[in-house]
């Protein structure tokens, strides 16, 4: 009787066992794989990629990174058979584009109504929502100006002085996203035609053109030239190592870009798409964003890194991200007709 009860017993759990594993295996089988298009960098993509999947352990995500022109390159020539999910990680700009093309399916994200209005598409429902802002300041090498008793600059009119001539280096815009929001602020908030005048005179202050956004501010700290046009946080990262720069934010104001998420039209995987986006809006996604950009998203995430200027965020202009993405192409042709004469070899 004992050995019939234990035997019953044992049988008992083992069903219950296997129920449990089959259950497991049931779970595993229906994890829905999220093909995320990105181009942020390399070291963050498991940091981003861990925090998301341990809130959403039905969901894996397969990331398709490269860099920014690449991956807007290939999400353009993919437009009727398209492979990505989500967006997470992509210039606004290059979204923007995407989404006058047809290419973005609306969502307004949970929690995202509560971000930043500068952070939003603007549409309802919202076609992307922005993640973090990087802006082009102005790298000042003090002890360089020292030397020749030069005036520091307080403005972008300022940097047209002979006293800055052959001493100013900014990214060149077909190569740098950096370079490309400086030029795309001067034209929207100076007007073409003096936009491209006042290219024309700045061009004669320029030593060179580099193909990196970080680049000129690492040349201004290295004394190398005395101005660096350039990415702001390579700024407050070069101050804090001890350069001797000060970051000036100019008083016209700063162009930016943005980095930004959205769900790709056609996408076989919506409900788990629509979940990415909603942690990519909430406060838990922008104090991870906050660990790489000074200015996010979510308006109570205070990222604050050493040396970074207070007024930065202020004075970010009115951008028009839509206008930057169709007037593309045709600004940086112009440009680089004008000026790439200047540009440091590939």
């Amino acid at each position: 009787m004992a050995i019939a009860t234990w035997t019953k017993r044992g049988l008992a759990g083992a069903a219950a066992l296997l129920a449990l594993a089959g259950m497991a295996a049931e779970g595993w089988a229906q994890k829905t794989r999220l093909t995320v298009y990105t181009a942020l960098e390399n070291d963050q993509l498991e940091p981003y990629k861990k925090a998301f999947e341990a809130d959403n352990p039905t969901i894996e995500i397969a990331w398709v990174r490269d860099s920014t022109g690449v991956i807007t390159a290939r999400l353009l020539a993919e437009k009727d058979n398209p492979r990505a999910d989500v967006i997470w990680g992509l210039a606004a700009s290059s979204v923007a584009l995407f989404d006058a093309q047809g290419m973005i399916e609306g969502y307004t994200p949970a929690g995202a109504d509560g971000l930043k209005p500068i952070f939003r598409s603007g549409k309802n429902p919202q076609s992307w929502v922005g993640m973090d802002a990087f802006l082009a300041v102005v790298c000042f090498n003090t002890a360089e100006a020292d030397k020749t008793k030069a005036p520091k600059p307080t403005s972008w009119a300022d940097l047209l002085k002979a006293d800055y001539k052959g001493k100013i280096v900014m990214p060149n815009p077909a190569s740098s996203g950096t370079g490309y929001l400086t030029i795309a602020a001067w034209l929207q908030t100076m007007g073409e035609e003096k936009g491209w005048a006042y290219m024309d005179r700045l061009h004669e202050n320029i030593g060179v053109y580099t193909h990196s956004g970080s680049a000129p501010c690492v040349q201004a700290a290295r004394g190398e030239r005395m101005i660096g046009i350039g990415f702001d946080m390579r700024g407050a990262s070069e101050k804090t190592k001890g350069a001797p720069i000060d970051l000036i934010v100019p008083s016209e104001g700063l162009g930016w870009e943005m980095e930004a998420t959205a769900i790709v039209k056609g996408t076989k995987n919506a409900d788990a798409a629509k979940k990415l986006a909603d942690w990519a809006a909430s406060r838990k996604a922008n104090e991870l964003y906050g660990k790489y950009y000074a200015i996010v998203a979510h308006p109570d995430v205070k990222a604050a890194p050493a040396n970074y200027p207070a007024d930065g965020e202020k004075a970010m202009i009115k951008n028009d991200l839509n206008w930057m993405a169709t007037n593309r192409a045709r600004v940086l042709a112009e440009w680089t007709k004008r000026y790439d004469a200047k540009s440091a070899p590939k």
